[in-house]
């Protein structure tokens, strides 16, 4: 019975282990590159909007998302 449990369990997605991997990604690229970028003059003020605003859409989804319990 353990295993009919298991097959029917949905996998998801480890978020924390994405964004660690795309940042890592990232942060390869720029020391291949010797620091050299491609990017105008980057404001890390926009990193930090656009940090909110996801934030923001991800808990207005979760709030939207229907829960069947």
């Amino acid at each position: 019975m353990a295993d009919d449990t298991e097959k029917t369990e949905r996998k998801r997605v480890d978020l924390l282990t994405l964004f660690a991997g795309l940042a890592t990604l990232l942060l390869s690229a720029y020391v291949l590159t010797d620091g050299q970028t491609w990017l105008p003059s980057f404001d890390p003020r926009w990193l930090l909007a656009g940090g909110a605003v996801l934030v923001g859409l991800l808990l207005l989804g979760s709030s939207v998302r229907r829960r069947n319990r």
